[in-house]
């Protein structure tokens, strides 16, 4: 159901963002209408009257979570003063569009983020929205190189991010405390090959 009312769309947006924390906290099985109406401080039976299923919730939720990191990755690039031309920043604004910025409690954040990107495996319905938001986060970590003068043609791209995809998950295998230094390592030995 969609809202009509801006208190219904206030309302709405809540929920979304609610239940797209609570995502991002504690994966699919954390979002449940009891969980995101708490989080939203708005009753249990908001969340059928503005989402049809929670399978709906769960995607506008994922929806906004990456139109929301792609937003923030366009933002930082959009507000560098110059190209990143340093080795290190680049792989620093790679890394944080490939595994969100980085935090305290960044070891649980990336493990989180990959259980996500795993589970959306067994949510068909999810597959579609999944690949529109890669093809557009490929998009961006391509200008992110081009800007620093490394230019990725699609095949590079894809060995890129399939490498610190590799690098992240051997690192949370071993319980590796920091899997994001583990990606960097690997990150930098590609991105400083000559330009």
């Amino acid at each position: 159901m969609t809202a009509s009312t801006p208190k219904g769309e206030r309302r709405r947006q809540a929920l979304l963002e609610a239940a797209a924390q609570l995502l991002v906290e504690g994966g699919f099985e954390a979002v449940r209408h009891r969980s995101v109406a708490e989080r939203a401080g708005l009753p249990l039976a908001s969340t059928t009257y503005y989402f049809e299923s929670l399978d709906e919730l769960i995607g506008a939720a994922l929806e906004f979570h990456g139109r929301s990191e792609l937003a923030r990755g366009r933002a930082v690039l959009d507000r560098l003063a110059e190209a990143p031309r340093e080795l290190d920043r680049l792989v620093e604004l790679v890394l944080d569009q490939l595994l969100g910025p980085s935090g305290a409690n960044d070891a649980e954040a990336v493990l989180l983020r990959y259980e996500r990107l795993v589970a959306t495996g067994r949510r068909p319905y999810l597959r579609p929205l999944m690949i529109e938001l890669g093809v557009e986060l490929r998009a961006l970590l391509q200008e992110t190189c081009a800007r620093a003068g490394v230019e990725l043609d699609k095949t590079r791209l894809e060995q890129l991010i399939a490498l610190v995809d590799g690098a992240v998950v051997n690192a949370l295998i071993e319980a590796d405390p920091d899997p994001r230094a583990a990606a960097r390592r690997m990150l930098r030995g590609v991105l400083e090959e000559p330009r």
